[in-house]
């Protein structure tokens, strides 16, 4: 078990040092945090509207954050290129995400033109149906990504990954409840004071 959170850590840390350098990626975070502990809770009330604050207020949060506002040139307080922390990126890269994104946009657009998907679905109205497969390509995405991580890194890899992204939320309020401070103060760009993995 101390392999797989000193792994979760080192995990956790890269994502924090690598992908959110902006003090606007870091608030945008944090409002994405709370909307999934929402989400989370209305898992078990109704499925279909936690998957609507999931995509339509996390996701869109989280996810405008690493493409509009992290920066995309030479990383100079971690002497790396954006195309190598792509490369080596664990979970979702930017491409990874693009893809993730299109199917998102892509489902209520095939619900509208075919209510069943040509008879795999039984139709119970577009808001639901919607909300049901964007709950499914959530879960989908997780999954197939933890399970493509076993063959790459591991299962160990695969299963922290799956536990950073799942713990999050909770994380992301620990680390990014100060960010909106800091922009009010006029700091863009968090220093990164600590450059060095702690664990």
């Amino acid at each position: 078990m101390n392999d797989f959170f000193k792994e979760l850590a080192i995990q956790r840390w890269d994502d924090h040092r690598y992908y959110h350098h902006s003090r606007v990626n870091q608030t945008l975070h944090l409002i994405s945090a709370l909307s999934f502990l929402c989400a989370y809770a209305f898992l078990f009330i109704d499925p279909v509207v936690a998957a609507y604050i999931g995509w339509l207020v996390s996701m869109t949060t989280r996810q405008a954050g690493h493409f509009f506002f992290e920066p995309k040139g030479y990383d100079h307080i971690n002497q790396a290129t954006h195309e190598h922390k792509e490369e080596i990126k664990v979970g979702y890269n930017l491409r990874r995400k693009v893809v993730l994104l299109s199917v998102w946009v892509l489902v209520p657009a095939a619900l509208w033109f075919s209510p069943t998907l040509g008879g795999l679905i039984k139709s119970e109205g577009l808001w639901r149906d919607t909300g049901l497969l964007w709950l499914a390509l959530g879960v989908g995405g997780l999954l197939f990504r933890t399970i493509h991580l076993f063959f790459l890194k591991g299962v160990q890899a695969g299963l922290v990954w799956m536990t950073k992204i799942l713990t999050d939320p909770f994380h992301d309020i620990l680390l990014y409840y100060r960010s909106p401070l800091y922009l009010l103060r006029g700091q863009w760009v968090d220093p990164m004071h600590a450059r060095h993995h702690q664990g």
